[in-house]
């Protein structure tokens, strides 16, 4: 029986949404802010660099094993406590990874971490959904776009700022307040917005969500290293296949699902899903290869990679809530196919990178490829989401985030893996043909100019990415009818 002890607001729960921000915001910025600093705490605490690697696996193997399952606590559990438990949870995690002694204590501590975290996006988003009517949930999504996009952004700077000038332990320490302010915050002024009814939770679902998604995640982000024909690599893969296609055919059966599959019945979501799944693929794999040029070609420190970074993050972060206006005014289609023309380009031109090119010219690319990217993704998910009915607000948003994280792990490992193999033999060709001219090549030469073939066909093979998306742009249509719940 339905027991909706929560109305809808009649106007928007503001200062409960800012204490929302503030836990999605440090949930999303902890995702990403190890990437830099993995050498300096791998040396310092004695582990190997592939070992040291699962500080950053495990926290998005945790996360994406859970989302899925936040749609049955989102529906079962009243928001505040909700809230208020993963909270406790993320800043339990936050510091024990402080004042880890050895590694395995800050890995139990960014399990811990990823456990509270994972149900901070998913909360944020419903709570938006159901208190902004349709006509204005454009602006309200733009400023968590704001948070979504900004804050991973943001995160390698960060980090490597940290490294270069304080101990690693400080990217921890200087969470840690703001779990706990807003954890305090909300005990005071977070409601229990959403609506919630007594839902059975299948179990047998949850170890095939484990068991699937965690296989696909663990598969891809490790075959960017050991490559594809690595047995455990595609031991993972064919378990997670199987494990995600069990899981789907089980809640086409159970009545009270886990993940409702009906969601998928709506057109407009799901192409809405389908053009994140492929943006995701290429916006992650990116974010791995501009980094990649930067400072393995050119030979720029991370601080300094980070910075030049940085221009985008703040364009994205500034363009959030604008598109978020624009896409109330105007809706999807005009801004995807705007922004993806600008995505497709930009990433062309990082496909034509020389071991020359100039830091304004690389800068300036990039931050124009995260313009494009600022265009698409809100408008798009948001439109998906306006076309489902309110009672699937929660199984929408789950599944979104699930997609957009599975999708991210797949496009960074096939660009990872077509750059090294590529990088492989032109080093080969680039060696034979020196030998034969009898030209002297120094190694590190011979390294930069094949590691800058293998990201150049990477960046052309995300730019076919983007054209996909752009195709499928074309199809969009807006939602304008609010719909409620039956």
């Amino acid at each position: 029986m339905n027991t909706h002890t929560e109305q809808t607001p009649q106007k928007p729960p503001y200062l409960m949404i800012a204490i929302l921000f503030v836990g999605a915001f440090v949930a999303f910025l902890n995702n990403t802010l190890l990437a830099v600093a993995l050498p300096t705490i791998t040396s310092d605490l004695g582990v190997s660099y592939a070992t040291g690697q699962w500080l950053a696996t495990g926290y998005m193997l945790v996360s994406g094993v859970l989302i899925p399952a936040s749609a049955y606590f989102i529906t079962r559990y009243k928001t505040r406590p909700l809230f208020i438990v993963a909270m406790i949870i993320f800043a339990l995690g936050t510091l024990l990874a402080a004042i880890a002694p050895t590694f395995a204590v800050l890995l139990a501590g960014r399990i811990i971490q990823a456990v509270g975290s994972s149900f901070m996006a998913p909360l944020l988003m419903n709570v938006m959904l159901i208190s902004f009517p349709v006509e204005k949930r454009g602006a309200a999504m733009g400023m968590f776009g704001l948070v979504m996009i900004a804050a991973p952004a943001i995160g390698p700077t960060l980090s490597g700022y940290i490294v270069e000038h304080f101990n690693w332990r400080v990217l921890f320490e200087m969470i840690l307040p703001f779990a706990i302010l807003s954890l305090l915050f909300s005990f005071w002024k977070l409601e229990n917005v959403l609506p919630n009814k007594k839902v059975t939770l299948d179990y047998f679902s949850i170890v095939l969500s484990t068991i699937g998604f965690g296989g696909l995640l663990y598969g891809f982000s490790t075959a960017g290293n050991d490559g594809w024909t690595d047995p455990i690599v595609i031991t993972t893969l064919i378990i997670g296949i199987i494990g995600v296609t069990w899981f789907v055919i089980r809640q086409l059966k159970l009545e009270t699902p886990v993940l409702d599959m009906g969601i998928f019945k709506s057109p407009m979501y799901a192409l809405a899903a389908i053009i994140s799944a492929v943006l995701s693929m290429s916006m992650m794999g990116g974010m791995i290869l501009t980094p990649a040029y930067v400072q393995q070609v050119r030979g720029i420190e991370p601080m300094e990679s980070g910075l030049m970074m940085l221009p985008g993050a703040i364009v994205m972060a500034i363009m959030s809530p604008i598109t978020g206006r624009l896409f109330d005014k105007i809706g999807p289609k005009p801004l995807a196919i705007t922004g993806l023309i600008i995505t497709g380009i930009s990433t062309y031109l990082l496909a034509k990178l020389q071991i020359d090119s100039s830091y304004f010219y690389i800068i300036f690319v990039y931050t124009i490829r995260m313009f494009g990217i600022s265009l698409v993704m809100m408008p798009i998910m948001t439109n998906g989401l306006n076309s489902l009915t309110a009672k699937l607000y929660p199984h929408g948003t789950a599944a979104n985030n699930t997609i957009q994280q599975v999708a991210g792990s797949i496009g960074t490992a096939i660009l990872v893996a077509v750059m090294g193999e590529r990088a492989a033999s032109a080093g080969a060709d680039i060696a034979k043909e020196a030998m034969a001219s009898g030209t002297m090549i120094t190694e590190e030469a011979l390294t930069q100019q094949a590691l800058l073939e293998g990201i150049h066909l990477s960046f052309l093979v995300a730019t076919l990415f983007t054209v996909i998306a752009l195709v499928l742009s074309f199809f969009l249509k807006r939602v304008t009818n609010s719909k409620k719940a039956h």
